[in-house]
């Protein structure tokens, strides 16, 4: 009997611990129940509606509206320069000046020719008259010797002498009046090599076309140029012998690229009307200009899909510079109250997009939503969230669905003063 009793006393010393183990759990699952979560601290804002326009980003490239090569149109050396570089000039100013002295003399030759021409032609003139007079005399002679024929008076020989004296009169007559039409096409070849003289000496002095910026010089005073020649080195940007380069800058292009697939939306509001392009500097992104889109490539890139875009936009105060990349926002359309959160506000999960919305009793639900575009530090919420509900903006990753929150005030930025006397103290 006695092994028996010290078994039994062993197995209840071993029992002892299990059964502290399970009162004890039993303690902890009761504390459990009675746990609950303290609210979490959140901040809220409220969804508004308003109007908001539908649109494209694309990166664009600033282009001139006008490019200019100047080139000279006669040969000759460089006398003057009437310009600075990368100043603005006017249509007609002018730019170089090209040595007159040659083109002076050909015109002053060509004018003297035609001075002498046209005294040709006035002594050929008046050698036609001495001889129509003469031949007007000779045909009454002739006249009047046939009746005097005819009567008997004179022999027949005496008229015809005369006949042939009269055919002579006419030949010179007809010979004076040849030298007349030849001074005439003389006189008028004269006066095109005087236009032609007279246009030669006004390429001497180059003006520019357009209204526009001058860029760097390629040559200087004293260098010879001529049309077909080389003036200047370059990388194939311009012609050889190109003397200067101007760009008209205000208004100014914005040319861009947009996918294929946006193409049939744009061609539809273009139909409805202009579409309105804005257009921000890299480094000034908060000051926009606007402008209208005026062009449509008529083809798809093969290698890339996309289709070039340009849009024209005022440029006074030379804001734009020709090369330089800009941000383009096309405006398709605009939708009327929409719906519009925090960026802060829409959370993303496995299943999508979706908001915390603060209930009037305080609670969080977590809802589903379709994003729209993005509207400065707004985001449109197509689907899912009404006007004036409250949704979370920070503190999401403390809240869960459908529990308690405790609804925080944004912290207002300090003033100045109150920086400067906190400062102080």
């Amino acid at each position: 009997m006695k092994p028996k009793q010290g078994l039994s006393y062993r197995l209840g010393i071993a029992l002892l611990p299990l059964a502290a183990l399970v009162s004890l759990a039993g303690c902890v699952n009761k504390a459990q129940q009675n746990f609950t979560r303290p609210p979490a601290p959140v901040t809220v804002a409220p969804a508004v509606a308003q109007d908001v326009s539908m649109y494209l980003d694309a990166l664009g490239k600033i282009v001139a509206r006008e490019t200019v090569a100047i080139q000279p149109q006669v040969s000759g050396r460089i006398l003057q320069l009437h310009f600075t570089d990368g100043s603005n000039v006017t249509k007609g100013q002018l730019l170089f000046t090209i040595d007159p002295r040659p083109f002076e003399a050909n015109l002053k030759q060509a004018q003297a020719n035609l001075a002498r021409d046209s005294a040709l032609k006035k002594q050929a003139e008046a050698n036609l008259a001495r001889e129509q007079a003469r031949e007007q005399w000779g045909l009454t002679q002739v006249e009047r010797y046939r009746t005097l024929v005819e009567q008997g008076v004179v022999p027949r020989e005496q008229y015809q002498q005369l006949r042939a004296d009269y055919d002579t009169l006419r030949a010179n007559t007809e010979a004076a009046r040849a030298a007349v039409r030849s001074a005439d096409e003389t006189i008028k070849v004269d006066n095109a090599a005087i236009e032609t003289a007279k246009v030669s000496l006004s390429y001497c002095y180059i003006r520019s076309p357009i209204d526009g910026r001058a860029g760097q010089r390629l040559v200087d005073v004293g260098n010879v140029v001529n049309p077909g020649g080389s003036n200047n080195s370059n990388n194939g940007t311009i012609p050889d012998n190109a003397l200067l380069v101007i760009e008209r800058i205000n208004p100014i292009y914005a040319d861009f690229t947009i996918s294929q697939n946006n193409l049939s939306a744009v061609q539809e509001q273009m139909r409805l009307g202009t579409l309105k392009a804005e257009v921000r500097l890299p480094d000034k992104s908060d000051d926009a200009v606007f402008g209208q889109l005026t062009f449509v490539d008529n083809a798809v890139q093969h290698e890339t899909g996309q289709v070039t875009l340009r849009a024209t936009l005022p440029n006074p105060d030379h804001r734009f510079w020709p090369g330089r990349f800009v941000n383009v926002r096309l405006v398709l359309s605009t939708v009327q109250s929409a719906v519009l959160v925090p960026v802060s506000a829409p959370q993303m999960s496995a299943n999508g997009s979706y908001v915390y919305v603060v209930k009037p009793d305080s609670t969080a639900e977590q809802r589903p939503v379709s994003l729209g575009q993005r509207q400065g530090d707004l985001i449109v919420i197509e689907k899912g969230v009404q006007a004036g509900e409250r949704v979370v903006t920070n503190g999401q990753l403390g809240v869960t669905p459908n529990g308690k929150v405790a609804v925080e005030q944004p912290r207002e930025a300090s003033s100045p003063a109150t920086a400067a006397n906190g400062s102080k103290s």
